[in-house]
């Protein structure tokens, strides 16, 4: 069973066992030609949900830059700092790989 959660939730394709989510599921987020290099700002200091809001119209997505920055960002919110140089996939690529 599947858990019900919107398609831009980290848990969407999360399965349940009984009431119990079962361990994340990270959804693939490939790596393109076309992702753009970032410098993150001081304006996003530990706000990853800011930049997603205004990058991709919903703040629901902050967890998008660590799935396609395992190798910089392994803690989703204090690893966001400024000055950190990170990959930021486009819209339609979301669109196309989540569903959305």
């Amino acid at each position: 069973m599947t858990a019900e959660y919107s398609k831009t939730s980290p848990y969407y394709k999360t399965k349940m066992f009984g009431q119990f989510l079962d361990v994340l599921n990270y959804r693939e987020i490939p790596k393109l030609a076309s992702d753009a290099e970032y410098k993150i700002g001081v304006v996003y200091k530990y706000r990853p949900d800011m930049l997603a809001h205004d990058l991709y119209g919903s703040s629901s997505l902050w967890w998008v830059f660590a799935v396609r920055n395992p190798n910089v960002i392994k803690d989703p919110i204090f690893d966001f700092f400024p000055g950190q140089t990170i990959y930021l996939p486009t819209k339609t690529t979301l669109t196309t790989f989540l569903g959305l």
